[in-house]
């Protein structure tokens, strides 16, 4: 598993997992240096991508150190300003994407909108806990042969709970866990990542995420969120549907960026201001 720690004062992930840096917090006290760094990072180990979410306002620095654009976040801050998504390739292979993905995807954001379902009374939907913990890690690891963070660890699950930094989400059905989710917080940007989806594969085909999604926004709601969004798999044209039902925006693509049952994939960006 990628390591998460701090380079100055930004928070970066990276480890060869994903062969990648991702820039999680970016500080603008680490202006002057950390691109710099983060170059020297990449060529020591090899890694073929750097992704940077970065305030708008910087996005020019990012520019000219040959960064691309990949996707956009307005309002993301409690300021008010948006993020970018900002993306350094290592390698040419990594920067292409197949034209029939693509073509895939415009016909998803094309196709017409539906969420007007009522959650099956066979099943009950609410806020997870740290006791079932052992139970969340055990649907994860039948849902994700790989994931990008250790969801499939209870202790890491419990950890999170604890912690405040994440709230899961849960439907059981006769006492069994059907499916889950979480939202990432970003309390003081008033902001969330509507993200960890699994529906057992005896479940799917009832709209269980969005049932899931549809909870989450409420929640968000009540502690006073402004911005939710997600970083969606491309080849799991279900999931984005699910967003896109639900009135969040496609805002970009970051190509071939996470390792994710078992190989690495290209992420949709959705958001939505609530």
């Amino acid at each position: 598993m990628d390591r998460i720690e701090e380079t100055g004062h930004s928070l970066i992930q990276h480890g060869s997992f994903n062969n990648r840096i991702y820039i999680l917090k970016y500080d603008r006290r680490d202006q002057s240096d950390l691109i710099g760094r983060l170059d020297d990072l990449a060529y020591k180990n090899a890694y073929t991508k750097i992704v940077a979410k970065v305030p708008a306002s910087v996005q020019p620095l990012f520019l000219i150190n040959d960064y691309s654009q990949e996707a956009y976040i307005p309002g993301f801050y409690n300021d008010g300003e948006g993020a970018f998504f900002m993306a350094k390739y290592f390698s040419q292979e990594r920067s292409q994407i197949q034209d029939a993905s693509l073509a895939a995807l415009l016909r998803l954001l094309e196709a017409p909108r539906v969420n007007n379902e009522a959650l099956p009374a066979r099943f009950l939907l609410k806020t997870a806990e740290p006791c079932h913990s052992d139970e969340m890690a055990n649907v994860y690891r039948q849902v994700f042969k790989t994931y990008p963070f250790p969801i499939q660890d209870a202790s890491y699950l419990k950890k999170t709970m604890n912690e405040g930094k994440v709230i899961y989400f849960g439907i059981w059905n006769n006492g069994k866990l059907a499916g889950l989710s979480s939202a990432e917080l970003d309390v003081s940007n008033r902001n969330a990542e509507m993200t960890d989806f699994a529906v057992l594969p005896q479940y799917r085909g009832q709209k269980l995420a969005s049932f899931l999604l549809r909870k989450m926004e409420e929640q968000m709601s009540l502690l006073n969120f402004k911005t939710l969004y997600t970083i969606a798999r491309l080849n799991s044209p279900g999931m984005s549907k699910t967003f896109i039902n639900s009135g969040y925006h496609y805002s970009g693509l970051l190509k071939n960026n996470t390792n994710i049952s078992g190989q690495i994939e290209s992420r949709t960006v959705y958001y939505k201001n609530i």
